[in-house]
């Protein structure tokens, strides 16, 4: 009888798979870049034209109607005489982009673009459209990160990949563009000011220099897409940020005799305490004039220093799975938490992790709180478990902090530990836990589910409370 054939190992489907996969992601990539080729300079009319076209080539085959062959005569007309009149067209422009500083994730934007015509020709029947930067996925992450769910396709799907391909394209598009809704018409040497409409889909920073003018022929079937001149700008997209209800962390002010630390100390604004001896640099304003006139020195009035509560938010960065989608929901609520607590009574330390640990203040007399917004646009994921920098860095400041707002993305052995150490060191925690389904038994804390963080934001009580 003949051996049965020895079944292939482990390593040999790994490899195997590997070289398919970076077939798929070859073939992907090119049919990807194809596809957008052709749709950028295909407008609708010449969709709808072309399967007109296909129609009337199919019907017309084995039958002889002259109504068919007008139609088809007729379309392949229009296509012979669009695709080289737009392909003449010609423009020479040069502009620049009036782009805001800041914009957010999901609210579209307005924009003016200043636009010369610097050729020798009228310009007519133009219109102007930013264009993203490319989408297409990195071999790299199209092999490691998965789409949310793709154990659940069928056998087929699992095996080609392509809605993970797809779900790659959409999570790396940084913006949607909208092109501008009037025409462009310029004499030779005018310009004009045009405003344009994009998306943001994704925080971080983006740059901008691809703008493009599209040229149109007669028919509206084509059209011709060159690239404008114009120098590059930069958009700070901050994270999306949730409706949050009136929300009170626990502490608040207090009053402390002048000589404490001064790192939440807002000026003298406390209650009188006595008189005392004039000390180059305080305030004229203190000064007891009829102490002054009675001794022949100068005295002045001692007040108490208001402190202002100081509060801490500290983010969860770590993030082991990689599409990263509670990770984003955690910025956002951890932005949404900047841009609401009032910091003109109050000082807010924002603390995370990313390579070491960072800790950045806004609050009345130090930085508006846009600039925890900006901070936030910027913080990517760390990939390796590690909460001891962190810790150290809550701890140090802990006789400073009123209060800490801990935003956790999801919830473990590890957290658990963090949530501890930052209590047993005197730090007084407000849990937030971002995971998925209902929250389980035991978790401490507020539980905010993945994919419905607007909702129970809205749940949050009007005072948040450490106890857990």
């Amino acid at each position: 009888m003949l051996a049965d054939p020895p079944l292939p190992t482990s390593i040999e489907i790994s490899e195997k798979r590997d070289r398919f996969n970076r077939w798929l992601h070859r073939s992907y990539y090119q049919t990807t870049g194809l596809h957008h080729f052709i749709s950028r300079r295909l407008r609708p009319a010449g969709i709808a034209l072309s399967l007109v076209f296909v129609l009337a080539t199919c019907l017309g085959l084995g039958h002889q109607r002259n109504s068919v062959y007008q139609l088809f005569s007729l379309s392949f007309a229009m296509m012979l005489i669009g695709l080289p009149a737009a392909m003449i067209r010609r423009a020479k422009l040069e502009a620049r982009r009036d782009v805001p500083r800041y914009g957010t994730v999901g609210e579209r934007f307005r924009y003016g673009v200043q636009i010369q015509n610097t050729g020798k020709r009228m310009l007519r029947r133009a219109w102007l459209s930013e264009s993203p930067p490319d989408p297409r996925p990195a071999l790299v992450d199209f092999c490691v990160i998965k789409e949310p769910g793709e154990e659940e396709r069928n056998h087929f799907d699992r095996n080609f990949v392509y809605f993970r391909w797809q779900w790659l394209l959409l999570r790396k598009r940084l913006f949607t563009e909208i092109p501008s809704q009037s025409e462009i018409c310029l004499k030779p040497g005018h310009q004009t000011r045009v405003f344009l409409e994009i998306m943001p889909l994704r925080r971080g920073v983006i740059r901008m220099h691809d703008l493009r003018v599209m040229l149109p022929d007669p028919f509206g079937l084509f059209q011709k897409c060159p690239k404008v001149k114009a120098p590059a700008s930069t958009l700070i997209v901050l994270p999306r940020r949730f409706p949050l209800p009136p929300i009170e962390l626990p502490g608040g002010a207090a009053f402390k005799i002048t000589g404490e630390t001064n790192t939440n100390t807002i000026g003298n604004s406390g209650e009188f305490v006595g008189l005392r001896d004039y000390r180059p640099g305080d305030p004229l304003r203190q000064i007891h004039w009829k102490s002054w006139a009675r001794t022949g020195r100068p005295i002045v009035k001692e007040l108490e220093d208001t402190h202002y509560p100081r509060f801490g938010l500290i983010l969860d960065t770590l993030s082991t799975d990689r599409s990263d989608v509670t990770f984003e929901e955690a910025v956002s609520v951890a932005a949404s938490f900047a841009a609401s607590l009032d910091t003109n009574e109050s000082l807010l330390d924002l603390m995370f992790v990313k390579n070491e640990a960072h800790i950045v203040t806004v609050g009345r007399g130090v930085e508006r709180a846009e600039k925890l917004l900006e901070v936030l646009a910027g913080v990517s994921p760390e990939r390796i478990a590690d909460f001891k920098p962190l810790a150290r860095l809550v701890l140090r400041h802990r006789d400073d902090l009123t209060s800490c707002l801990v935003i956790f993305n999801g919830w473990d052995e590890g957290r658990a530990e963090f949530l501890r150490d930052l209590t047993q060191g005197g730090v007084l925690c407000v849990p937030i836990i971002i995971g998925k389904g209902s929250k389980p038994a035991g978790v401490p804390g507020h539980w905010l589910e993945s994919g419905q963080i607007a909702r129970d934001l809205k749940r949050l009580p009007s005072r948040l409370s450490a106890d857990f």
